[in-house]
């Protein structure tokens, strides 16, 4: 009897209990009482019952979620944020009676609202009508040929040349920076940079949903008293 015992247990090995256990999961539920009965390692020492176990385990599960659940209303909020500075910057440029007032209203919502260390904006036209204008043949936008080929916006370090190209005035270093093309349908008509001396600030994992929308709303304003 015990040979056959033995036997027995050899052939239930760990994985055919985990399949069975697994093919039916209510097993616990007939039989409550093992519950008690079955003894687990606990990591601080000792042993616990299987149910005192799954309670841990629950704990640290709704622990996990509710780090989730502040996370997610954090950069829902961060979200609202940003859609009230939006606001207030298409509320200032629809208010701008000319291209000055634009970039003007760029420069300073953008400083003040979105916490940008140097704001830049480089059109596309005759260098003679303003400092704002460069060349299409001008170094500047070469550098950014790729910007407008995939028409969204690049985060995070740029290379030298490049914020040597944005930032050619700035008197600190720039950490990171976001270069933002601005565009009617097609039609190629500037770039929006804004720096930081934050190395963080802009990173190339962050959203670019809110800047795609920025660079719109700018390219919009910016058409619309070019033609006036």
């Amino acid at each position: 009897m015990s040979t056959h015992t033995n036997l027995a247990e050899d052939a239930l090995s760990e994985e055919t209990v985990e399949a069975w256990l697994r093919a039916h999961p209510d097993f616990f539920e007939r039989h409550v009482a093992l519950l008690d009965v079955l003894r687990l390692p606990h990591p601080s020492g000792g042993a616990v019952s299987l149910i005192e176990r799954q309670i841990g385990w629950l704990r640290d599960k709704n622990r996990q979620l509710e780090r989730k659940l502040m996370d997610l209303v954090q950069v829902a909020r961060e979200n609202e944020r940003l859609s009230q500075r939006m606001h207030q910057l298409a509320l200032g440029l629809m208010d701008a009676d000319s291209l000055d007032a634009v970039l003007a209203t760029t420069q300073e919502q953008l400083r003040t609202e979105f916490r940008a260390d140097h704001v830049v904006v480089r059109l596309l036209g005759d260098p003679a009508e303003g400092l704002h204008f460069v060349s299409e043949s001008d170094a500047c936008l070469q550098r950014f040929e790729p910007l407008f080929e995939n028409r969204r916006p690049l985060c995070g370090r740029l290379s030298d040349e490049q914020l040597t190209a944005l930032f050619p005035d700035a008197q600190d270093p720039i950490q990171s920076a976001v270069a933002v093309p601005l565009m009617e349908g097609s039609r190629r008509m500037g770039i929006l940079a804004l720096g930081s001396r934050e190395d963080t600030r802009f990173h190339p994992g962050m959203g670019t949903l809110f800047l795609g929308y920025l660079g719109e709303i700018i390219s919009h304003a910016v058409a619309t008293r070019l033609k006036a």
